[in-house]
């Protein structure tokens, strides 16, 4: 399995990062391993971005503001 070495990380950042590790009981490499896998399953923003609005382009949109409001206004009172 290929390795990835990253420098100059500051080390306010690697002691919160190594604190997140340890609260959830592994090493600090367990816990950035798993935190890489979770982020490169899932697109990143702009790809997100780009799939919605191909996606609307294709579809259009099938709700109105009125409609949008009315839902997240709906659960206030």
């Amino acid at each position: 399995m290929p390795s990835i070495t990253i420098r100059n990380v500051p080390e306010e950042t690697r002691n919160e990062l190594a604190a997140r590790a340890a609260g959830s009981g592994r090493s600090l490499q367990e816990y950035l391993r798993g935190e890489l896998i979770n982020m490169a399953s899932k697109p990143d923003m702009t790809t997100w971005v780009k799939r919605v609005r191909e996606r609307v382009e294709r579809e259009g949109t099938h709700l109105d503001a009125e409609t949008i409001l009315a839902f997240r206004d709906s659960g206030r009172r």
